[in-house]
């Protein structure tokens, strides 16, 4: 998908412009912090968003230059009083390598092996959202009845074999398979998965996800709703998909949550 620019659009013009290009950076320990603090400004947005369910819950970035390990939440932290000073950094063996909390087991599980099948992925997110979780015991794929719905047209699988509890790193590397290389999966009994190339794009498609699921449960409780043609659908996933846009759609989520609470830079 190519990036406009919206340097001169007027839609985009403010007193502090927003960003509208993909940070980059020459020196890994500035890499690393941005990506810290936007891992911990994800945390804030699912616990504004009410994401928590007990110490459920997870999402990771992995380390520029550490690149077989990835920075997570500590077991049992709420999403909410996580700062950049909290975070853990874990290696793809489970080893502790930065941080004095414990790790979460099914956080370790499912992203060693993701991180591990996927080279491309910066980040994942995992939750126990309400409505992902309802939408994910019908077992069954978001279909396209809205143009939000269709940034998962074609982009998202069903992991239809819930065993219990991932605990296994085996479990994960089979999540890890069966999502090939899509951005999302939706975990039959369990709740939602987000992958992407930033912090960003993972946390916006998990937020929008739990909201197409929303949607589709409000739908069909409502009546039957009307699906997109296949060529309108994917037409609509070209127009609203993609690395870049779910970055940019993020933006609003991170600036907001920033300014109410800037302690989380801590």
């Amino acid at each position: 998908m190519t990036q406009p620019d919206l340097r001169n659009n007027p839609a985009f013009q403010s007193e502090k412009p927003i960003p509208y290009d993909i940070p980059t950076f020459d020196d890994v320990e500035a890499e690393r912090q941005h990506h810290k603090e936007r891992l911990a400004a994800a945390f804030r947005i699912f616990g504004k968003y009410g994401f928590s369910e007990g110490v459920a819950g997870h999402i990771t970035v992995r380390d520029p230059e550490h690149t077989d390990c990835f920075w997570v939440n500590p077991f049992g932290m709420p999403f909410s009083h996580i700062r950049v000073s909290d975070l853990l950094l874990v290696s793809h063996t489970g080893e502790i390598m930065h941080g004095e909390f414990a790790v979460n087991q099914a956080a370790f599980a499912i992203h060693s092996g993701l991180h591990m099948a996927r080279p491309d992925v910066m980040a994942a997110a995992h939750s126990h959202s309400l409505y992902g979780k309802a939408w994910a015991s019908l077992g069954r794929p978001l279909d396209p009845i809205t143009q939000d719905a269709c940034i998962f047209h074609g982009d998202h699988v069903v992991f239809d074999d819930y065993t219990g509890v991932v605990n296994d790193p085996e479990e994960g590397k089979r999540i890890a398979y069966a999502l090939g290389d899509r951005s999302a999966a939706i975990l039959r009994n369990h709740g939602l998965l987000t992958v992407g190339q930033s912090v960003e794009a993972a946390t916006w498609r998990f937020v929008t996800m739990e909201r197409s699921c929303q949607a589709q449960l409000l739908a069909e409780a409502a009546g039957t709703p009307v699906i997109m043609d296949d060529e309108t659908a994917e037409l609509t996933h070209r127009q609203v998909a993609g690395n870049f846009a779910s970055w940019f759609s993020a933006q609003p989520l991170f600036a907001q949550i920033l300014r109410e609470q800037p302690d989380l830079l801590d």
